[in-house]
């Protein structure tokens, strides 16, 4: 059997009760000791929505698992185990009622009950159980209603590349240069005082030729390459609004009374 002060400290530690088939009927709400003996007897069992049952389940045999307590019974036992206020006291015929359901020898409703020991006093009123599941495998009295929520977000991925690439073209460029030339002109003058000398210098009549070398400007090109501009690339983030639309799914719960129907 655990101990009290192991079951004093599993109602603080947010253990559960576990059944004996190994599945997790509730949390642990509250331990119940007897009167007399100052044993743990008891321990009540949070089930239904938001813990708003409490369930007895016996302390016999039960065992720790960690934060948990393992009780020797299953988990549909300790769920349908009869409706008794968690008031912090059993009274005998509470009591009675509790060994009997559970098959067990003890509470002779003379006793004066179990009084509380350990744990917290839920501020949780016990209600009777109203309606239950006719579509599949019984939970509890409520019904939860679900609905789909669309979440949207954005992912990076690779859209494409850009990249500089330099190539050589050939055009024509025409521009105007000037260039100069010798052209040959015959002069003539008069035989004068200033000149008569020269003039008769030589024989009289004679044969002579005389040459003059004329000159002309040709364009002559030349190329150079120079710098004119530098590039390169770079980013920049452009937002815009895009619009998602999708399909959602949610539950809707409508009481049907005697045909009429109402949401």
């Amino acid at each position: 059997m655990i101990s009290t002060e192991n079951l004093s400290a599993l109602t603080t530690a947010g253990g559960h009760v576990v059944g004996s088939d190994g599945s997790k009927i509730g949390s642990i709400g509250q331990i119940y000791v007897d009167d007399q003996t100052s044993e743990p007897t008891w321990v009540t069992v949070k089930t239904g929505l938001f813990g708003s049952h409490e369930s007895f389940a016996p302390l016999d045999a039960a065992s720790q698992d960690g934060n948990d307590i393992v009780v020797a019974h299953t988990k549909d036992k300790v769920k349908d185990a009869p409706r008794v206020a968690p008031d912090g006291h059993l009274e005998p015929a509470e009591e009675d009622q509790l060994y009997t359901y559970y098959g067990l020898n003890g509470g002779n409703g003379f006793t004066g009950g179990n009084g509380f020991a350990a744990g917290t006093a839920d501020d949780t009123v016990d209600r009777e159980t109203v309606g239950h599941d006719t579509s599949g495998p019984t939970t509890d009295d409520a019904m939860t209603r679900s609905e789909e929520q669309l979440h949207v977000g954005t992912r990076k991925e690779e859209a494409g590349r850009a990249r500089l690439r330099k190539y050589v073209v050939t055009e024509n460029v025409t521009t105007t240069v000037p260039v100069q030339r010798e052209e040959v002109r015959i002069e003539r003058e008069p035989i004068t005082d200033a000149n008569r000398g020269a003039a008769l210098d030589g024989p009289a009549i004679s044969e002579e030729e005389h040459e003059v070398i004329l000159h002309q400007e040709r364009p002559v090109v030349e190329k150079e390459a120079v710098p004119v501009e530098r590039v390169r690339l770079d980013k920049e983030t452009v937002t815009t609004d895009h619009t998602v639309t999708e399909e959602v799914r949610k539950e809707n719960i409508e009481l049907d009374d005697d045909g009429i129907s109402r949401r």
